[in-house]
């Protein structure tokens, strides 16, 4: 019965698995928040909301506090969060390595959007994500807020996929990531944006900041080629 399902999932491009740390992406971040008894996740890049919601899909009860720079999507972050008293969402900014004002590349799909210019290989990988406007936002420091929304017996996950701008939170939020007992990254494993750090350079920080590379999950891959062009890794405090 198991492989009827299967090979008829299979034939609209869907898959089963079952729910476990070894075969769910989700259920391996949840068993790790569990694991480090987590309390609150910062969700920075939240676009819409879909990795808060995923996590309440998966059964996370804890603290949420999303930040997100784009107009659109963060009014639709706004709405999803609006009924959940435990989901903050922290007013329209992008994250970054000081304070002041930034430029936002808005991508037809929202979620490629970014402060960094989009590279071909992104773009050839995902066409729906090439860039139709621009808006001006807030732009500041993780370690300039975290203060609103920690209290001193908080356990904290830190949450970053910002398209290329995740050096620059790390700068930011150096102090908040001292607080953090793990962090999930997004890594890319070519440039697909000019100017951003890679993989290797963003695990060796992590490892000088004092985290293990706990799990690396499935991510942004070339549909053509099936080329993996990026991953999400999850690091936990040693």
């Amino acid at each position: 019965m198991k492989k009827t399902i299967r090979k008829l999932l299979h034939g609209f491009g869907f898959d089963l698995h079952r729910f476990s740390p070894s075969a769910s992406p989700s259920a391996q971040l949840i068993a790790v928040l569990n694991l480090l008894k987590i309390d609150t996740v910062f969700d920075v890049g939240a676009n819409k909301g879909q990795f808060a919601q995923e996590l309440r899909l998966s059964g996370f009860s804890g603290m949420i506090v999303s930040f997100d720079p784009l107009t659109s999507a963060h009014s639709q972050l706004t709405n999803a969060a609006e009924s959940d008293s435990n989901w903050l969402v922290h007013s329209r900014v992008a994250l970054g390595d000081h304070d002041g004002e930034i430029l936002m590349n808005i991508a037809a799909n929202s979620v490629s959007s970014s402060a960094l210019p989009m590279l071909d290989a992104h773009l050839s990988a995902a066409v729906d994500s090439e860039y139709v406007s621009k808006e001006s936002t807030p732009l500041i420091r993780l370690d300039s807020v975290f203060n609103q929304y920690l209290h001193d017996d908080t356990s904290l996950f830190v949450k970053i996929d910002t398209q290329g701008f995740e050096w620059q939170v790390i700068d930011g939020g150096l102090q908040t990531l001292q607080l953090a007992r793990g962090a999930l990254i997004e890594l890319s494993l070519i440039p697909l944006y000019a100017g951003q750090k890679l993989w290797l350079e963003i695990i060796n920080r992590m490892a000088n900041l004092g985290f293990s590379l706990w799990a690396i999950q499935r991510g942004f891959a070339d549909s053509a080629t099936g080329r993996t062009l990026q991953v999400d890794a999850i690091f936990v405090r040693n």
